[in-house]
């Protein structure tokens, strides 16, 4: 079975910035955050649109 990707680029989106599925938060963001010592929490409360899974999910991939 085929998983939703967790990060979309997409012309029409952000003009193919990468984002979140679904969303319009770009993954740097969350890069952003985490370089900046934010925790996880921190970046979930800013952009409540992004779930808890999506963000794992990434940084998950990142770290592989």
């Amino acid at each position: 079975m085929k998983t939703k990707s967790v990060v979309v680029v997409d012309l029409e989106i952000m003009s193919g910035t990468p984002v979140f599925s679904g969303t319009r938060v770009p993954i740097q963001t969350l890069i952003d955050h985490i370089r900046a010592g934010d925790s996880l929490d921190v970046f979930l409360e800013d952009f409540p649109s992004v779930s808890l899974e999506q963000a794992l999910a990434f940084l998950n991939s990142a770290g592989n």
